[in-house]
């Protein structure tokens, strides 16, 4: 297309995704299948590469992240985000209501759940959205604005263009996103999240945006901070509703009460239906409506004296302890699950419970036909707390000595929780191993994600890594959802693959206790796939940073016959073997390296690349053994540690003039 025509086809996909935005998030709806949007999406995103004079602000391509690192500059309040009292009792919402009352016998009571999520400011200019920030210590927090672009329920630009507003909110993961979220880290035997408040603010932070987009977070806004022009208003009722007209997703099932005994009964009718809430709320919260009577009741040094929130207790029940269900992970790990008889905590359900490990059990003297407690204290992820009551009929249960996926022997490693499957061929582990293999740190296979590689497993096209390699695009075409342009973009993202540098295969290996630093190490030190086949426990011990469990446990799955065979297979398929990071030469050695701020003339990937090839280290932390400090413009809290601990801090033009 020329531009004209490029012109008006984006200002068209525009519209139609954004509507799509706004009817899925404010209304619940869906005029579309989630592939025709995120084709759409793809359009636009090619369309304003081509041309970025038609990339706008309020392009919901910023929804899927940029490329660059985030730094989290600092970013001032002008107005303190303050934390809320908390109360456990009615007889305590009954004192506020008196204090409340003593100076306004008039007041009426605005009641809404208390979201469990990050809170976020959010500052709009002539009604586009210029910066976010999370809340800090209420005073200060940090700038995380092209994650918060990437949340589709934030509007970039308002149905009314106010001068200058900024509004409060709270970033939360619904139920949903938080399951699938905890469903690929435990694919990819990764620590999971405990809760999806926890998800939430790990997601909101993350230096790299596409992370962030990729965990689909949301946003509730429930105040307005400060605003020149607009409306006038003088309530919170008020504010919720105008804020809605703005285009925000407001706090839902917000009501307002004349009297304490309505509030109170709007607060249990919260927590007796937050089962059925698609996210999590860890209360309810009480606020004077009139904003005039809040100016006058004011703020303790921690609290507004205006509001309180009511925080639930966490439920805990006892159930009966049926079976323990063995899984096997990615690496071999053999994880229990607790299967008791069916209860239901916060509203929902739930017949099962992760018992962690064998030390847990044993520290519990855990055995079926126990009386077990479970609790679910706001999390998604139920957990077993302890024992209430011994059946005595059933000894402690023991792990299996034999994997119960394929039979073969288990162990427990020594210094490690783990009980572990030594079959490197265990069926259980395939769909976990290859997504390994796949993942951006490994071979970095763009589209050959979790869902395809499970089709790809079940119609049995592929049975091991090797076989990625042998894919046509007629049998990626014949998947379900899969056409031949996404056929075609796969088999070349394949192939593309192959010539990926050697320390990205020896990682997509899955070797346990060699994570992608190590794998630098060996790609490094060795030089070649076949130097590294090669090296005794001795040898790899000799390279700095390599410990001897690691060392031990690369070479002994190395000399595994099923290793070695995949790894001819994949040299006869046309993959690199041989190290591709030259060491121009090694001005760097022994030198760890910590970049902090904005660099102008280096993508800090750029910098840690060539870093890497003089010899030297990048580490993303500051500490006693952290050599030099590369600082930029808006250095933070790294740059005022490594002067307090006396550590080289060199401007970008010392850099430059280190690596020429």
């Amino acid at each position: 297309m020329d531009f004209e025509q490029s012109r008006k086809r984006a200002e068209e996909l525009t519209a139609i995704l954004n509507d799509c935005i706004e009817k899925y998030y404010m209304g619940n709806e869906s005029d579309v299948s989630d592939y025709d949007y995120d084709m759409m999406m793809r359009e636009l995103s090619s369309i304003e590469e081509e041309f970025p004079q038609l990339l706008k602000e309020d392009s919901p391509t910023h929804r899927i992240g940029g490329n660059h690192d985030n730094t989290f500059e600092q970013v001032v309040h002008t107005v303190r985000m303050e934390s809320l009292q908390d109360a456990f009792s009615q007889d305590e919402l009954r004192a506020f209501d008196t204090r409340i009352k003593k100076a306004f016998p008039d007041a009426q009571y605005v009641v809404e759940p208390k979201i469990d999520g990050l809170s976020c400011s959010l500052e709009y200019r002539d009604g586009v959205l210029y910066r976010a920030s999370t809340r800090g210590d209420g005073n200060v927090g940090e700038d995380v604005t092209a994650n918060v672009k990437t949340i589709r329920s934030v509007p970039l630009k308002l149905k009314s263009p106010v001068p200058f507003i900024e509004v409060r909110g709270e970033v939360y993961m619904s139920h949903k996103s938080f399951e699938e979220l905890v469903a690929q880290q435990e694919l990819n035997e990764e620590k999971t999240f405990k809760n999806p408040r926890n998800a939430a603010s790990g997601s909101l932070r993350q230096k790299n945006p596409k992370i962030t987009a990729s965990r689909k977070l949301d946003i509730f806004i429930f105040n307005i901070q400060q605003m020149e022009g607009g409306k006038e208003l003088h309530s919170h009722k008020e504010s919720l509703d105008y804020l809605a007209e703005l285009g925000f997703p407001t706090v839902p099932g917000y009501k307002l009460c004349d009297t304490i005994d309505e509030a109170i009964e709007k607060i249990d009718n919260i927590g007796n239906n937050r089962g059925e809430l698609p996210f999590d709320i860890d209360g309810a919260v009480i606020k004077t409506d009139d904003f005039s009577m809040r100016d006058a009741l004011g703020s303790t040094a921690k609290f507004p004296k205006w509001a309180v929130a009511f925080k639930y207790p966490p439920e805990e029940k006892p159930t009966k302890l049926l079976d323990v269900e063995i899984q096997v992970g990615r690496t071999g790990v053999l994880t229990p699950t607790a299967i008791f008889e069916p209860i239901i905590l916060a509203g929902t359900t739930v017949s099962r419970a992760t018992l962690n490990n064998e030390d847990f059990i044993n520290d519990k003297q855990i055995a079926i036909g126990d009386t077990i407690i479970v609790r679910k204290a706001g999390d998604i992820i139920p957990e077993v707390l302890e024992v209430k009551a011994h059946n005595g009929e059933n000894d402690i249960f023991r792990f299996p000595e034999n994997c119960p996926a394929c039979g073969s022997p288990v162990s427990r490693v020594e210094d490690e929780v783990a009980i572990r499957c030594i079959n490197p061929d265990c069926p259980a582990q395939l769909l976990r191993k290859l997504i390994h293999f796949c993942s951006r740190d490994a071979m970095d296979i763009e589209g050959l994600g979790g869902a395809v590689l499970e089709q790809l497993v079940n119609e049995g096209l592929i049975s091991k890594a090797s076989d990625i390699y042998r894919l046509t695009s007629m049998d990626i075409a014949s998947l379900d959802r899969l056409g031949e342009k996404s056929a075609l973009n796969l088999t070349e993202a394949i192939e593309k693959s192959k010539s990926n540098d050697l320390f990205k295969l020896v990682f997509a290996l899955g070797v346990h206790h060699i994570g992608l630093k190590a794998s630098k190490l060996l790609a490094n030190h060795f030089g070649s796939m076949s130097a590294i086949l090669d090296a005794t426990i001795e040898d790899v011990t000799e390279i700095d940073g390599m410990g001897r469990i690691s060392a031990e446990t690369l070479v002994s799955t190395l000399n595994l016959p099923a290793t070695r065979s995949m790894i001819e297979e994949l040299k006869s398929l046309g993959l690199n073997m041989e190290n591709l990071t030259v060491i121009e030469d090694k001005r760097f050695e022994g030198m760890t390296f910590v970049l902090t701020g904005t660099l102008e003339k280096f993508g800090r990937r750029e910098a840690q690349e060539i870093i890497e090839k003089f010899g030297g280290k990048a580490s993303g932390s500051v500490s006693a053994k952290t050599s030099i400090v590369l600082a930029g413009e808006n250095a933070g809290s790294k740059l005022k540690k490594a002067n307090d601990l006396g550590i080289r801090v060199i401007t970008e033009a010392e850099f430059e003039e280190m690596i020429k």
